[in-house]
C-alpha cells in the first residue's frame, strides 16, 4: 500500500487531449540552445513536452501510482515493460481487454520497452520480434519499442557488429506490426565503438515502414556504463550517435535518470530519459539530489528540501516502517528529478543550459572527466562522427545573448562563444579606408585596457585619440575574454561579462594577445597598449571628433553585417556610403540609414542587427538568386562571405508569408548551409524574389528534415499591400 507525502489536496487534472491525426509521431522544436532543445511530441494520449523523464513503473510494484504521478507531479508520460505485462497473464488478459492506460490508471502517454533489458538481465527472452510488437499496438500503448539486441561494452566488436545488422533487420518487420497508430522506439546499438554507433544511427534513422518511420531514437546499451559511472564514454556514445540520427526525432538515453547527468545529456542534444531510480534508490534509503545521491543514514538535516520531506526531519523518516519510508523517499525522488528538468528547460530558454552543465560537473569527478572531454572535443573536433557532432553544436548555437554572461573557469569553452570567436576570427576584417578618407593597409593596432563596458562611455576617448594621432589604426578593446575590434563594443556576451572589478583590470599575456592578433590577421603589426580616460566626459579629438565618431559608427555597421550577415565588407562600405544613425539617450545607435531609408537597427539586449524591410531588400540586391533545394545531403559550401542567408519557400506558403506570417516547417525546400540560428535571414521564392525577412529558428540541416514548428520568425513580409 502506498500513502501520500503529505495531507495536502491535489487537483484534479483533466485527461490529455489526442494530437490531430496528422500531427501523430510529429516532433516540434519550440526553443532552442544550441543542441539542446525544447520539444513537443505529439502522440494520441497528449504532447510530451521535452527534455523529459518517463518514469519507469513495473506495473507488478507501483510505489508511486500512476494516476498520482499525473496528477500531483504532471507527470505526462511514463514507461512499462510491455514483455513483463506479456508474460503474466494476470497483467496481459486485463491489458488485452481493457487496454495499458486502464490498466495502470494513467492517462497520459504510455512508452513500454520490449524485453530487451529483461534479456541483458536474465538471458535471452520468450517472445517473438514482431509478437511483442503485435502485442504493445494490441494493448494502446502509444509508444512502443522494437526488441533490439542488446550491445554490452564487454562484448566483442564482431558481436556489436552482428547486435547492430540484426537489430537493423528487426526493424522493417516491426515497423510493418506497429501499424498506423502505434509509434516505435528503434534503437541504437554499437558498444563502445564510435563508428558503430553512428552506422547504427543511419541505419535506423532511413528506417521507413508503410506509415513512417521511427518516432524515438532510444540509445541503447548504456546502463552498464551508468552503473560504473564510466560517463565519459556515455557521452562519446551519445555523440556518435547524434550525428547520423535525422534531427527531428527525439533521442531517449534508455535508462538515465539521475538529475546529476541532466544538464550535460541535454546541452548534447538528449530529449527524453527514463528510470526506476526514483524507487529503487528510495528502497536502499537513498535521495536524489541535482549534485548527487545521499545515504538516508549519514544525514542530520536534509541537503535539498522537497514537499516530501518538508514536514519531517531525518531522524523521523530513519524511524518509519520500511514501505512508508520508502514511499516517501520516492515521493522526494521524484520531485527532485522533475525540479531539475524544469531548471534544465529554463536554462534552455535563457540560454544558460550549457553553464548549468559546468556547474553539475564539479560535483562528480567521473563528470568532471567526462565534461572535460567534450571541451576537447568542441574546441579540437576530429574528423569522426563525435567530431561531427561537435561542430554541430557549435554551428546551431546563436553566438550572441541577451543576457550576462557568468565569468568562470570554464568560460572560453562554451558553445556560443566558440562560435562568436570562430565567426569573428573567419569573417571580420581590418578596414580597408580611414577617417581621413586615406586608402591603405593599417599601420598600427591600439589595444584599450583597463576599462568595463559600456565602452562607448569609458573608452570612446581614449579610441578617438587614437584615431585623430593615427588614422589607420585598429582599435581592439582587451576583455577579459579576450581582444574584440572596438566596432563591436555593444555586443553581448562580450560587453556582458558577470563578474568582479578586478575583471576588467586582468591583463592579457603576451602569448594570448599574439593567439588573437593572430586569429584577427593582425600579427605583423606594431603594437601599442593605452589605459583607456577615466572620465568619459573628456572626450579627445577636438574639431575631428566627430569625423572620427561617424567613422567609427560606420565602422561598426560594416564589421556586423560581416559578422552576423555573412555580407563582404566591401559590398557593406558601398551600402554605408551615404550612412546616418540616430542615436539614444545612453548614446547607442538605434537606428541606421542608408540614403535616408532606415535600413536597420543594433539590437539592444544582443548588439546583433535587426533589419527593417528596406534593409532586407538592400542586401537581397546583392545576391537575388535562390539557394539551390535540399538534396539527400546538406551541401556545405566552402566562404567567409557569402552572403545574407537565403531560404527557399514552397510556393503554397508565398501569400501568407508574404504578408508576414512565420515560414512553418515543411514549406522550405532549401536554405543555405551557413544560415546561424537567431540571426537575420531572407525568404525568397524559387525564381529569388524576395517573399520575406526575418530571423532564423532552426539550422538548414533542421529545415530539411521537420515538418512541424517554426522555420524562421518572419519580422516583415515584402508583399503587403
Amino acid at each position: 500500500m502506498t500513502t501520500r507525502p503529505s495531507s495536502d489536496t491535489v487537483a484534479v487534472r483533466p485527461d490529455p487531449s489526442p494530437c490531430r491525426p496528422q500531427d501523430l509521431g510529429k516532433f516540434e522544436v519550440t526553443a532552442r540552445d544550441g543542441a539542446a532543445r525544447l520539444g513537443l511530441l505529439y502522440t494520441n494520449h497528449g504532447v510530451l513536452a521535452t527534455p523529459m523523464l518517463l518514469p519507469v513503473v513495473n506495473p507488478n510494484i507501483r510505489t508511486i501510482e500512476p494516476r498520482e504521478m499525473w496528477e500531483r507531479y504532471h507527470v505526462n508520460g511514463l514507461i512499462t515493460n510491455s514483455y513483463v505485462t506479456w508474460k503474466h497473464e494476470k497483467l496481459r488478459d486485463p491489458a488485452l481487454k481493457d487496454g495499458i492506460h486502464a490498466l495502470l490508471d494513467y492517462p497520459g502517454v504510455i512508452v513500454t520497452d520490449s524485453g530487451t533489458f529483461q534479456s541483458y538481465v536474465y538471458g535471452d527472452v520468450e517472445v517473438g520480434v514482431e509478437e511483442i510488437v503485435e502485442f504493445q499496438r494490441n494493448i494502446g500503448v502509444d509508444i512502443g519499442t522494437m526488441l533490439d539486441v542488446f550491445g554490452r561494452p564487454d562484448m566483442t566488436r564482431e558481436e556489436l557488429e552482428n547486435a547492430v545488422v540484426e537489430t537493423a533487420d528487426r526493424a522493417t518487420p516491426s515497423l510493418t506490426v506497429a501499424g498506423e497508430e502505434l509509434l516505435l522506439n528503434g534503437p541504437i546499438q554499437g558498444g563502445l565503438h564510435e563508428d558503430l554507433r553512428a552506422h547504427a544511427g543511419d541505419l535506423m534513422g532511413s528506417m521507413e515502414g508503410e506509415h513512417r518511420g521511427f518516432a524515438i531514437h532510444p540509445i541503447g546499451g548504456i546502463v552498464p556504463l551508468m552503473e560504473k559511472q564510466r560517463y565519459r564514454e556515455l557521452f562519446q556514445i551519445l555523440l556518435a550517435a547524434r550525428a547520423t540520427i535525422p534531427p527531428n526525432r527525439p533521442i531517449h538515453l534508455f535508462g538515465c535518470g539521475h538529475p546529476l547527468l541532466f544538464p550535460l545529456a541535454i546541452a548534447l542534444g538528449t530529449d527524453l530519459f527514463d528510470s526506476a531510480a526514483y524507487a529503487l534508490f528510495a528502497r536502499d534509503d537513498r535521495l536524489l539530489t541535482p549534485e548527487g545521491t545521499v545515504k538516508l543514514g549519514e544525514l542530520t538535516e536534509w541537503p535539498c528540501h522537497s514537499s516530501a520531506l518538508f514536514h519531517h526531519t531525518p531522524k523521523e523518516v530513519r524511524e518509519m516502517e520500511k514501505e512508508e519510508r520508502s514511499v516517501l523517499l520516492s515521493h522526494h525522488n521524484l520531485e527532485i528529478t522533475q525540479v531539475e528538468l524544469a531548471r534544465c528547460r529554463e536554462a534552455i530558454r535563457n540560454g544558460t543550459i550549457w553553464r548549468l552543465a559546468e556547474q553539475r560537473s564539479h560535483a562528480s569527478p567521473q563528470l568532471r572527466e567526462a565534461f572535460e572531454w567534450v571541451i576537447e572535443q568542441l574546441v579540437d573536433p576530429d574528423e569522426g562522427p563525435v567530431g561531427q557532432s561537435a561542430l554541430r553544436i557549435i554551428s546551431s548555437t546563436n553566438p550572441v545573448r541577451g543576457t550576462a554572461e557568468h565569468f568562470g573557469n570554464d568560460i572560453d569553452y562554451r558553445p556560443h562563444l566558440l562560435h562568436l570567436n570562430a565567426m569573428l576570427a573567419t569573417r571580420w576584417r581590418a578596414p580597408g579606408s580611414w577617417w581621413d578618407d586615406s586608402v591603405s593597409s593599417p599601420e598600427r593596432v591600439v589595444i584599450l585596457t583597463g576599462a568595463a563596458p559600456p565602452w562607448r562611455n569609458s573608452a570612446l576617448g581614449t579610441a578617438v585619440e587614437a584615431l585623430r594621432e593615427e588614422p589607420r589604426s585598429v582599435i581592439l578593446i582587451s576583455t577579459p575574454i579576450g581582444l574584440i575590434p572596438f566596432t563591436l563594443e555593444d555586443v553581448s556576451p562580450w560587453c556582458h561579462i558577470d563578474g568582479s572589478d578586478d575583471l576588467w583590470r586582468m591583463v592579457i599575456s603576451e602569448n594570448e594577445i599574439d593567439a588573437w592578433l593572430d586569429d584577427l590577421s593582425l600579427s605583423n603589426l606594431p603594437l601599442d597598449i593605452h589605459e583607456c580616460l577615466p572620465d568619459p566626459d573628456e572626450i579627445a579629438g577636438g574639431d575631428k571628433r566627430q569625423i572620427i565618431r561617424d567613422w567609427i559608427d560606420r565602422c561598426t555597421v560594416v564589421d556586423k553585417l560581416s559578422l552576423f550577415c555573412g555580407i563582404n565588407p566591401k559590398l557593406s562600405c558601398d551600402l554605408t556610403s551615404n550612412m546616418s544613425a540616430r542615436r539614444s539617450r545612453t548614446d547607442r545607435m538605434v537606428n541606421v540609414n542608408f540614403d535616408d531609408q532606415h535600413c536597420l537597427s543594433p539590437r539592444l539586449p544582443d548588439g546583433a542587427l535587426s533589419l527593417t524591410l528596406n534593409g532586407a531588400r538592400a542586401l537581397h540586391e546583392l545576391n537575388p538568386n535562390p539557394p539551390r533545394k535540399f538534396q539527400s545531403e546538406m551541401e556545405y559550401i566552402e566562404g567567409d562571405h557569402l552572403g545574407i542567408p537565403r531560404v527557399l519557400l514552397h510556393d503554397d506558403a508565398i501569400p501568407f508569408v508574404g504578408q508576414g506570417r512565420n515560414v512553418i516547417h515543411g514549406f522550405v525546400l532549401g536554405a543555405d548551409s551557413h544560415l546561424i540560428v537567431g540571426q537575420p535571414c531572407l525568404v525568397v521564392d524559387s525564381e529569388g524574389n524576395l517573399v520575406a525577412h526575418g530571423i532564423a529558428n532552426a539550422t538548414a540541416d533542421d529545415m530539411s528534415f521537420f515538418t512541424k514548428g517554426i522555420a524562421v520568425k518572419v519580422r516583415d513580409g515584402a508583399m503587403k499591400q
